[in-house]
């Protein structure tokens, strides 16, 4: 089976290549790319792969865009932090929508439906239909932290999701800030709160700091196509958004 993995992120690309190689040891990883300009070149001047693992969020926009412009015949398994998008995804030939963070079981049962669908249908592309879309929908309906616990010596409290401002790491610690401008720590990682806390409502602006939509005041635009933001309450750190960010930063903003 030959695959190719559409995914902007290089630790996620090494992870599904760690996962096919478990799942599927027989795979072959054709090429990894990580914008949807790429993807389109890839497409045109290659044999169609037998798989395509396909994130929807990619570095220049969404991976819908490469359906705007070529034919795609192989079967795909969406790989995404937003469920939003899944209607839109089994418009195309999708063979599952897969929800980060990927594990094990769950990309060995997308294969194991790959392998089915071929059977029964002998390899042209399935169509789900509006009843199984709705099932998967559900089954892969993430649970996102509706609170946080925090002490500061003796006294523990919780803090709902609608009170925090933003999270930001500094020296080898995470903090958690309110709209009132109060600190706490918190006992996860930036990378643990991104797959925990609703992406409609959070965004990872940079490595540092992860803000609620709320927060965000002025953005402006700043040299070498990047974003400078700044966040309510105040914060000493000039916050810019990457080139590379910038795209889905602004469909973050608006949706």
């Amino acid at each position: 089976m030959k695959v190719l993995i559409i995914e902007d992120e290089p630790f996620a690309q090494q992870e599904l290549k760690r996962l096919l190689s478990v799942c599927a040891p027989e795979a072959e990883v054709l090429d990894c790319l990580d914008s949807a300009e790429d993807s389109v070149l890839w497409l045109s001047n290659n044999e169609s792969p037998d798989l395509i693992l396909l994130d929807i969020q990619l570095s220049d926009g969404t991976s819908f865009q490469i359906f705007e412009q070529i034919t795609v015949s192989a079967p795909i398994i969406f790989i995404t932090a937003y469920n939003e998008y899944a209607l839109q995804a089994f418009r195309v030939n999708s063979i599952d929508y897969l929800l980060k963070p990927i594990d094990e079981p769950s990309l060995r049962n997308a294969l194991q439906k790959l392998t089915a669908l071929k059977q029964q249908f002998s390899g042209a592309p399935a169509t789900l239909s509006p009843r199984q879309i709705e099932q998967l929908l559900q089954l892969h309906k993430p649970e996102y932290k509706s609170r946080f616990v925090t002490s500061i010596g003796d006294r523990i409290r919780h803090i709902n999701v609608d009170q925090i401002a933003y999270f930001f790491a500094e020296d080898n610690m995470v903090y958690l800030v309110t709209h009132d401008r109060k600190k706490y720590i918190i006992d996860y990682t930036l990378d643990q709160l991104d797959n925990l806390l609703n992406p409609k409502d959070f965004f990872r602006i940079t490595r540092r700091y992860l803000v609620h939509i709320s927060s965000v005041g002025d953005v402006i635009r700043y040299f070498n196509s990047r974003l400078k933001v700044g966040l309510q309450p105040p914060v000493d750190d000039e916050i810019l958004i990457s080139r590379v960010r910038v795209p889905r930063f602004l469909e973050w903003m608006g949706s």
